[in-house]
C-alpha cells in the first residue's frame, strides 16, 4: 500500500469513528429521579368569613355542588368542610375547608384546572359570577401545612352520631420563636403527645406544621368527639394522665407555646370527614 493510500485509509477510519461516537449533548437523556418523599401529606385549610346567613348559604351551595365534586375529579379527596358555632362572644359565621395534598405541586394548578371545567362553571355559576356588591363571603384566608412525621396522613374520624352534635376541635399553638416551635413539634412526635391522644381516643384527623399562614410559627391539629360532654371528659383525662404530667414537667419542653387558639367546629352534611 502506498503511503498516500495508507494515510487516506487512516483518515477514513477516524472519520467513521467520529460519526458513530455520540457527542456529549447527543447522549441519551437520563430520566429524572422521582421526587424524594417521606409519605407526609400537605394540607390547605381555607377559612371563609361571612357577614350574613345568606352569604354562608350561597357558599355552602357552591362548595357542595361545584367545588368538592370538581376537586374529586382532580384527585383531591377526601375533603372536610366544617362550621363554627357563633355565640354572643363571637357571632362571626365561618366555614373551614380542609384539602389533603400529596405534595405542594398538586396545589398550584388547582385553580387553573377548575377554570377549565365546564361542569364546575355551570354548577357554581351563582357563586363564581356574583357581582361585587353581592359577594358570597367577606374574605378567604388560606393556611398551608405539612403533616407531622408521626402522623403522616389525614385520618377519617370514626364518629357516626349526628353531625350537628359532633365536636371537631381545631387547635393552633403559636410559639415565641422558631426554636421553641420545633421543640413543641418534637413534643408531639418524639415526646409522645400524639400517642397519648391516640390512647385516650381523641380521634385525630391531622397534626401538622404550618408552612405558610398568618400566625407563624405555629402548628395545628384537629381532634374529634361525638359530643361536648365526651370532649370535656377526655380533656380531663388528658390533663390528669401520667404521660402528660411527665411531659409538662420536663425541662426541655418548657415555654414552647406562647398562645393557643381553640375552635370548636362541626362537620357539614356534605363533608367527607
Amino acid at each position: 500500500m502506498k503511503p498516500k493510500q495508507y494515510i487516506y485509509l487512516l483518515l477514513l477510519l477516524f472519520s467513521v469513528a467520529a460519526c458513530t461516537e455520540r457527542a456529549p449533548e447527543e447522549t441519551e437523556t437520563v430520566s429524572e429521579a422521582p421526587a424524594v418523599t417521606d409519605g407526609r401529606q400537605y394540607y390547605q385549610l381555607k377559612a371563609y368569613t361571612f357577614g350574613s346567613e345568606d352569604q354562608s348559604s350561597r357558599t355552602d351551595a357552591y362548595l357542595r355542588d361545584a367545588y368538592l365534586p370538581a376537586l374529586k375529579k382532580l384527585g383531591v379527596e377526601p375533603v372536610g368542610v366544617f362550621k363554627n358555632r357563633p355565640d354572643e362572644k363571637d357571632p362571626t359565621l365561618k366555614t373551614y375547608v380542609l384539602l389533603p395534598l400529596e405534595n405542594l405541586d398538586q396545589l398550584l394548578p388547582i385553580e387553573e384546572k377548575l377554570n377549565q371545567d365546564e361542569a364546575y362553571a355551570a354548577a357554581g355559576k351563582a357563586y363564581l359570577e356574583a357581582s361585587y356588591d353581592q359577594a358570597p363571603y367577606q374574605r378567604i384566608e388560606s393556611t398551608i401545612m405539612r403533616a407531622f412525621s408521626d402522623f403522616p396522613e389525614m385520618a377519617a374520624s370514626p364518629l357516626t352520631g349526628p353531625r350537628s352534635e359532633r365536636v371537631y376541635e381545631l387547635r393552633s399553638y403559636e410559639s415565641p420563636t422558631e426554636k421553641y416551635y420545633w421543640n413543641k413539634v418534637d413534643m408531639f412526635n418524639a415526646g409522645g403527645e400524639i400517642k397519648l391522644f391516640d390512647r385516650l381516643g381523641f380521634n385525630a384527623v391531622f397534626y401538622a406544621e404550618v408552612v405558610s399562614g398568618s400566625k407563624m410559627p405555629n402548628l395545628m391539629y384537629m381532634t374529634t368527639f361525638p359530643d361536648m360532654p365526651t370532649r370535656d371528659t377526655l380533656w380531663k383525662q388528658f390533663f390528669a394522665s401520667p404521660e402528660w404530667e411527665g411531659l409538662k414537667a420536663m425541662e426541655k419542653y418548657q415555654h414552647n407555646v406562647s398562645h393557643a387558639d381553640i375552635l370548636l367546629l362541626y362537620p357539614t352534611e356534605y363533608s367527607d370527614y
